[in-house]
């Protein structure tokens, strides 16, 4: 896997302006909703389900996703929590 100054480094040439490091407790549950800036996330540590529209992607450590602005969706993490490094484009 790569490092946070990878992941970082690839996103900001892709024109991400702000790259961070989330870290969600065991059980964590996100209501639908949608964000004003585009998403690009690599799954790190624990497990994911994103659901957008009626599909919902499982996600383990080394996967990625993307969301787009303004797109609904809604995340669920595993029973260890999870740790995705995050890069946004407003």
């Amino acid at each position: 896997m790569i490092s946070f100054q990878e992941f970082e480094a690839q996103a900001r040439a892709r024109g991400f302006d702000e790259i961070l490091e989330r870290r969600w407790p065991p059980g964590t549950q996100t209501r639908p909703h949608a964000h004003p800036f585009a998403v690009e996330g690599l799954l790190v540590g624990g497990a994911m389900w994103l659901t957008s529209g009626s599909e919902t992607r499982q996600l383990q450590p080394g996967d990625r996703f993307e969301v787009a602005a303004d797109v609904s969706h809604a995340e669920r993490y595993g029973s260890d929590g999870a740790v995705v490094w995050v890069a946004r484009r407003r």
